[in-house]
């Protein structure tokens, strides 16, 4: 419904300013390496990197922005035009982890899961199989919240393909000393990777169904909270029930716990991202 323009405001609506523009760091593909059957890894550089919050979170994120290639658009995009005068262009927005940054070379690497054929493999995903050296992509962030405590006395990290490369990054980043286990859900056995590890780490993979992920945490003695840390990233479903699994049956206290949903069954991004401000979406209760 139109509104009239001389509809009454609040007295300070005018003077209040408008939130600045998110960056966008726009970044060459320099090279591509196929790390498993399904899992892609783009190395993205330039003078875009200083664009990027860049942060020393093992689960960095950035958000791409990609645009419908009939629509002629070229990064960077303006937004607010976009959104203001033609809403059906604004560049879809996926998320990925950044799996290494190199300051001295100003790149990152992001490995992309593969998954489906043709329309059925995501626009993300089929960017980053199709993209060659020399495209652009215009990127937001970085985000991230979770590195592994150099003060625990152990670490749990739970997750499927998506969260593969924070796992394999919080990995890397820890403690020699450091001990735990990570318990990574794969559908195929080909996808799994040599994840550099500390040897007091057990590195476990969970081959079938998300319910066997499900079913190993299920078998663990989560009995000692004292200095653990967990960190727990999968399907939304799967989420909320391991979820229910440490928190309240386990008793782990949520203070130790990184939990969230990577993904949705079912659900493209735009959706996922919306629902999680409504009651399908919401993982603690």
């Amino acid at each position: 419904m139109q509104t009239s323009t001389d509809t009454a405001r609040p007295a300070d609506a005018a003077a209040r300013p408008a939130r600045p523009a998110k960056p966008q760091a726009v970044l060459e593909v320099i090279s591509k390496t196929r790390l498993s059957p399904r899992l892609l890894r783009l190395t993205l550089g330039g003078p875009g990197y200083e664009v990027l919050h860049r942060n020393h979170h093992t689960d960095a994120y950035v958000k791409f922005l990609l645009a419908d290639p009939a629509s002629g658009l070229r990064p960077p995009y303006d937004m607010d035009t976009l959104r203001a005068e033609q809403p059906d262009l604004l560049p879809a927005r996926r998320t990925y982890t950044v799996r290494h940054w190199d300051d001295a070379q100003q790149q990152i690497d992001v490995d992309v899961v593969l998954h489906g054929d043709g329309e059925d493999s995501g626009i993300a995903a089929r960017w980053a199989d199709e993209a060659q050296p020399g495209d652009r992509i215009a990127m937001m962030g970085a985000g991230g919240g979770y590195s592994p405590e150099a003060t625990s006395r152990r670490h749990l990290l739970i997750g499927d393909h998506a969260a593969l490369p924070a796992i394999a990054a919080a990995l890397e980043a820890m403690d020699p000393a450091a001990r735990g286990m990570a318990l990574i859900h794969l559908e195929h056995e080909e996808d799994r990777l040599a994840l550099a590890h500390p040897e007091g780490v057990e590195l476990r993979w969970v081959l079938g169904t998300r319910e066997d992920l499900v079913a190993a945490v299920q078998g663990l003695d989560l009995s000692d909270h004292e200095g653990l840390q967990v960190f727990c990233h999968v399907e939304r479903g799967v989420t909320k029930r391991l979820r229910a699994v440490l928190v309240k049956e386990a008793g782990i206290p949520r203070t130790q716990i990184s939990i969230s949903a990577y993904w949705a069954l079912g659900r493209i991004e735009d959706q996922f991202q919306a629902e999680k401000r409504e009651p399908i979406g919401a993982i603690d209760d």
